[in-house]
Order: structure tokens, then sequence, then C-alpha cells
């Protein structure tokens, strides 16, 4: 046997032997993941999750109990530095980490480099990678499986267990899509505008029918060009809804709607009130087609 080999039986060994010794503590992001990863997790082990509910990844603040929980999790799963800027630096040392948005096994969506948005009188491009993949069924899924490979390389004495709640996952999510599908489809055609360029995996595996956004971040304000066509948008009933979000309620939305006749609904790409337990990801991607269904109608 090579030298090699033995080498990696050897850690391999030992590591597991830790493993048995204490649980394996991984640490996700957001919610939104740790509802996937404890989906892959059942019976192993709880993931623990960084950002508190309600909280934005995109204007968040690493605490000193974040940090904590980093340098003591096994493994840290992420996005990537698309969406939690505040990681991507602490990332980049000594922690034992994976970046979703650098898999290349995960088919993302790409913003238009050519999309741009006023805001504050001047222009800001809007590229590279889509990082909200999931909201994205199919990217979800692919995601689940790299999680899984990860698990797996660091924790091999729970294979199996692994890859029976990987196949599980992905029992459930194809059943909950197909429903979803069918729940969906009377109001694919209506056209509604998203408080945030955010949607695009659940809209475009839906079908749905987005006219626009007000921002393509939600720490950017709208522009004024952005708010006036809007306006019009809503005057010429194009829209059956507007959608705002949970984390950020900016009283713009309610004065660009105001005098009309469209109704405003509600999107949470963070998953705040969905409770921590089996089945979350399911009732969360169900959550997000009922906000579009009740308020679309």
């Amino acid at each position: 046997m090579s030298r090699f080999i033995s080498f990696g039986l050897i850690f391999t060994f030992f590591f597991s032997s830790q493993l048995m010794a204490k649980e394996f503590n991984v640490v996700t992001s957001v919610k939104p993941l740790q509802l996937i990863v404890q989906e892959l997790t059942q019976g192993v082990t709880t993931p623990h999750v960084l950002l508190p509910a309600g909280a934005s990844p995109h204007d968040y603040a690493l605490k000193p109990s974040d940090v904590k929980k980093i340098h003591d999790a096994d493994l840290v799963i992420w996005v990537g530095p698309e969406l939690e800027t505040f990681m991507a630096r602490m990332l980049s040392n000594d922690v034992t980490n994976i970046a979703l948005t650098k898999q290349p096994t995960i088919d993302f969506l790409y913003y238009d480099h050519d999309e741009e948005g006023d805001h504050s009188g001047h222009d800001h491009s809007h590229e590279g990678v889509d990082p909200h993949f999931w909201m994205g069924p199919t990217q979800s899924l692919q995601a689940a499986a790299v999680i899984t490979d990860t698990l797996i390389a660091f924790d091999p004495l729970h294979k199996n267990e692994y890859k029976v709640n990987l196949a599980q996952f992905e029992k459930s999510v194809n059943i909950a899509t197909d429903e979803l599908k069918k729940q969906l489809q009377p109001v694919v055609q209506h056209g509604y505008f998203v408080f945030h360029d955010g949607y695009g995996y659940f809209e475009k595996y839906f079908k749905l029918n987005n006219l626009g956004h007000f921002t393509v971040k939600p720490d950017r304000r709208p522009g004024a060009k952005t708010l006036i066509s809007i306006r019009r948008a809503l005057q010429e009933k194009q829209a059956y809804c507007v959608f705002s979000e949970p984390q950020f309620s900016p009283a713009v939305v309610s004065s660009v709607v105001n005098g009309t006749d469209v109704s405003i609904g509600t999107l949470d790409p963070m998953a705040t009130n969905i409770a921590y337990e089996q089945g979350g990801y399911i009732a969360f991607l169900q959550e997000l087609g009922q906000s579009f269904t009740k308020c679309l109608k």
C-alpha cells in the first residue's frame, strides 16, 4: 500500500474517531441554507445558522458571537461572496467552508451585464452570478447533492444516512414542485413587480411574469426613473401586484401603488416565519407559491 493511501486512511480514521466523540458541527450562513442542510443531516447533527430571523445578508455585520460560531464549526456552508460579503474575508483564512456559488455542478443564473438601474442620479451595473439559488428547486437539489458529497467527505461514518436523506429530500422537492406548478398555472401570465431582483430562479422555474423590480439590491434606494416607470405601468393596469419584503418595508412601495387598484403582497426570500423542522424547505417553497398565487389572482 502506498505511503499516501496509508496516510489518508489514518487521517480518515482519526477524523472519524473525533466525530464519534462529538457532534459534527455544521454552521450555515442564512436560514434557507439551514433548512436545506437540516434535511440532509437528519439523524446525524443539527446545523446552526448565523443570521437571525428577519436579518438580510445584504447589509449584515458579523457579531463576536458569530465569529465564535464560525471558528468553532467543523464546516461552514455559505452562499458565496456575491451575497454574504461580510463573510468573504474571514472565510479566506483557515476556516473549513464551502461557497456554493463556486460549485460548477450548480446551474446558476447570471444577471444581464447590460442591465443597469438609476440610483441617486447614477447608474449601477448589475452583473455576475445571481446568488439567490435557494429559490430555484433545480438549483437547490443540485446544491443539496454538493453539500451531501461534502458532508460525506468530512463525516464518512454517516455516509449512508446522508445518502438516504438526500434521496428523500429530492423526492419531497419533486412532489412539492409538481403541486406548485398546478397551483400557479392560472396566474402565470399575470404581471407583477418585486421590490428587489432576487426571485429569478423561482420565476424561471414556474414561468412567472415579472415585469420588473424597484432596485437591484435591497440596500439601494430606487431611482426616480424606475419609480416613474413602475407607476406608469400600474396606472396602465399592466400589473396585478407589487411585492415588498419583510426585511425591507419601504414607504416607496405604498406610495407608488397609492391611487391604483393594484394589490400589495409580501415575498419572504429569507424564510423568516418558516419553522425549523423537517419539511421546512418544502414549507418555504409552498409559502412563496402561496404568496404569488394570492396576490396575482
